[in-house]
């Protein structure tokens, strides 16, 4: 093994500490690196520089302690590849014979739009002739620009894509002849976040955009969306306005439009609020398209509602209304109010339920034959069969195993298949094929490239005590020649605990090459379940938001303690890892309980709590974590975030901050401010338990391209591995 001589860490970068202190409803509260906040002062330039420095030192040393071995950047970057070599492969979008869908192949920086189209003359190639209709890196061969949605029109003649660059997410609109790839129509900006539903024809479709700068106050300028009906080929600046007006300026919205034209469906919600107002307009009655006449489906109510017309002629309505693990209820569309839904589908009492599709013949047979419906169980997805008049239960689907099953996708022209995504701890994701007819699945499609083999990896469900006595979930994966014959643990490994705990979002089990790749070196990983996500339904994410945020990082708390006192780990090898909502969890751990952990990673992270909704997207998420302008829901947040909880003198863990300098969403600020006060603050040994920024332009917080993933996760992975012991 070669190894050189590493150099120690400079001191940490001056940063001086204001003295402001500011009195918010009674509370006094510090803020003495608020000079951080703005990224253009030259100060916070030279402060940023000099951390790149340091960053840069670092990495210098580790490199010289890993040598050429297993732990190398060249080694950890092939195998990385060699475990995405298979690539992507999506669940197909039917528009008659023709259907579109996406695919990345291993190599690939990003995934591409497809085509698939019958040919007779290829009947090698099963009678189909595939073409690529967006392809990113086409666009933009630096890699910096990213494909944020796209929706073929109804008869698959045209397809409105958007895009976005240097990881802003601030969508351009496009839309594009799919016969010839010529671009009929676009840019169209403001269009971030926004669905897209065509009318028949493909003459004209339904879009979300929001409001001109000029007619907005400037701290604004990022919300007040409105629904729009835009006609291909002419100006947005004619579009013409049908919804929107009037309502929360923090609202997001969805629309679609019924397959037969008729029926156009508007979604509103606050920001992330838990809570969805459902309106529904019959395009053929007076008004037509450009001023439909809404009428109230779910509006004003505590819950999330979704709602469709089926082909059938009947409104769905998919809610937790009075069911927090979810319901579908049915009804007239021309009497869609509560009170006249009937329940098809109830709540079960241990699983959420995901999604649901209906099979019929086909053609002009509308006739529902089938409810499928998808589940998740303790995140452990099942697939169900029922019914499609009573719901009653009439079977389940064969699963290839015990993971996660995503979308379940029919043709718009009916008919008995539904297709859906598999994935789980060590299967890369694939499409299956549902028949209704012979109730049997089958392997669809599967990703184009090279599934790496692994050794066997064990993945258990665990369940764990939190604090106040709630039972808490969490998968942990291990090589299975690292336990026993009962699946313990024959020694203390290096351990990464990952964790989420916000938004009602799942962590389920799902493929992973950096997972994969730890655990293949001889850690363990383990993913936390944690309350404020959505594994056990709507109560579930209540019990970890605004007043009760604090159960969050109880939970993760317990898991970790669980972790070493079942030998897993000792606090001396055990990392926590998180981004987003995801890097405020583990700001709250390194700060709360700095003697749990020996490592942080700690990506594009919320940490200033008191601030927070002051930037990027914060306005949109105080349901989620509370208002620091109202009095009481300050208290909440003073009482864990990470910023306010710096105490001088406390040895905290080694921390490794990423940030990305596009990111529109959560600023760096965050890193930058709660950084600078543990650099100050910390007790621990700079060259044992650095704290490090490290920092990258030309991305956001969402998708990027294959080798700045791999790029990343390599650092990540080396960071953590050094400052546990996986190295030595």
């Amino acid at each position: 093994m070669r190894t050189m001589t590493a150099p120690a860490l400079r001191p940490y970068p001056s940063a001086h500490r204001l003295d402001l202190v500011e009195d918010l409803h009674g509370h006094r509260v510090a803020d003495p690196y608020r000079w951080l906040e703005d990224a253009d002062d030259d100060a916070t330039r030279t402060w940023s520089q000099a951390q790149d420095e340091r960053y840069a030192d670092y990495r210098q040393g580790l490199t010289a302690r890993v040598g050429d071995g297993p732990w190398s950047a060249e080694r950890l970057t092939t195998r990385l590849r060699e475990l995405l070599g298979a690539g992507v492969v999506g669940a197909p979008a039917w528009r008659g014979d023709r259907y579109f869908f996406v695919r990345r192949t291993g190599e690939q920086e990003h995934a591409v739009v497809l085509v698939s189209d019958p040919d007779p003359d290829l009947e090698a190639e099963g009678g189909r002739r595939e073409r690529v209709l967006i392809d990113p890196v086409a666009l933009d061969p630096a890699g910096t620009t990213t494909l944020d949605s796209w929706q073929p029109s109804k008869e698959g003649r045209l397809l409105a894509y958007q895009v976005s660059h240097g990881g802003t997410e601030e969508s351009v609109l496009h839309v594009l002849d799919v016969t010839t790839g010529e671009l009929v129509d676009g840019p169209v900006d403001r269009a971030r976040y926004s669905p897209v539903a065509w009318l028949p024809g493909g003459e004209a479709f339904f879009y979300v955009r929001r409001l001109a700068p000029d007619l907005v106050p400037a701290d604004e300028q990022q919300y007040h969306r409105r629904v729009w009906l835009h006609r291909v080929g002419t100006s947005p600046d004619t579009d013409v306005q049908v919804f929107g007006e009037g309502l929360d300026l923090t609202n997001y919205y969805g629309v679609s439009v019924s397959r037969d034209g008729r029926w156009l469906i508007v979604s509103a919600s606050a920001g992330t609020a838990p809570r969805t107002d459902v309106w529904i307009a019959d395009l053929t009655a007076a008004g037509g398209v450009e001023a439909p006449w809404f009428v109230e489906v779910a509006v004003g109510l505590d819950a999330q509602t979704g709602a469709w017309v089926g082909r059938d002629g009947r409104l769905y309505v998919h809610t937790d209304l009075d069911a927090p693990r979810g319901r579908v209820a049915v009804t007239d569309p021309t009497s869609p109010g509560v009170p006249h839904w009937r329940t098809l589908l109830a709540e079960d009492g241990t699983a959420v339920l995901e999604d649901v599709a209906f099979t019929d013949g086909g053609g002009d047979d509308r006739t529902p034959t089938l409810l499928v419906a998808s589940w998740r169980r303790h995140t452990v997805s099942e697939v169900t069969l029922h019914d499609p008049t009573t719901g009653a239960l009439q079977g389940a689907v064969d699963l290839p195993g015990l993971g996660s099953v995503s979308g379940l996708v029919t043709r718009p022209d009916g008919g008995g298949d539904v297709w859906f995504s598999y994935t789980d701890h060590t299967t890369v994701p694939s499409v299956r094929r549902f028949d209704a007819t012979t109730r049997t699945t089958s392997l669809w499609a599967a990703p184009p490239g090279t599934v790496a083999d692994v050794p066997p990896v064990r993945a258990q469900q665990v369940e764990v005590t939190s604090a106040d006595g709630t039972v808490v979930r969490a998968f942990v994966l291990a090589r299975t020649d690292a336990l026993d014959a009962d699946g313990r643990p024959l020694a203390p490994a290096p351990t990464i605990l990952y964790g989420y705990g916000g938004f009602q979002i799942s962590l389920d089990p799902a493929y992973s090459a950096a997972t994969l790749a730890w655990v293949e070196a001889g850690g363990v990983y383990v993913v936390a379940n944690l309350r404020g996500g959505g594994e056990e339904g709507e109560d579930w994410h209540r019990s970890g938001m605004r007043a009760h945020k604090q159960n969050v990082f109880d939970d993760f708390h317990a898991v970790a303690e669980h972790l070493v006192a079942g030998g897993w780990t000792t606090p001396d090898r055990l990392a926590c890892w998180g981004g987003s909502n995801g890097g405020l969890l583990v700001g709250a751990a390194l700060t709360q309980r700095p003697d749990l952990f020996a490592a942080v990673v700690c990506s594009a992270p919320l940490l200033d709590m008191v601030r927070y909704q002051r930037f990027g997207l914060g306005v949109t998420w105080t349901e989620e974590y509370g208002d620091a302008d109202d009095p009481v829901e300050l208290g909440w947040l003073l009482g864990y975030s990470p910023y306010h909880r710096v105490v001088d003198g406390t040895a905290y863990p080694a921390t490794l901050f990423t940030v990305f300098e596009g990111d529109t969403r959560v600023d760096p600020l965050h890193a930058r401010k709660l950084a600078a006060a543990l650099q100050a603050a910390t007790s621990a040994d700079v060259d044992r338990s650095p704290v490090l920024v490290r920092r990258e332009t030309g991305v956001g917080h969402g998708a990027r391209a294959l080798s700045r993933s791999v790029a990343l996760t390599v650092e990540q992975l080396q960071f953590v591995a050094d400052r546990t012991g996986a190295t030595r």
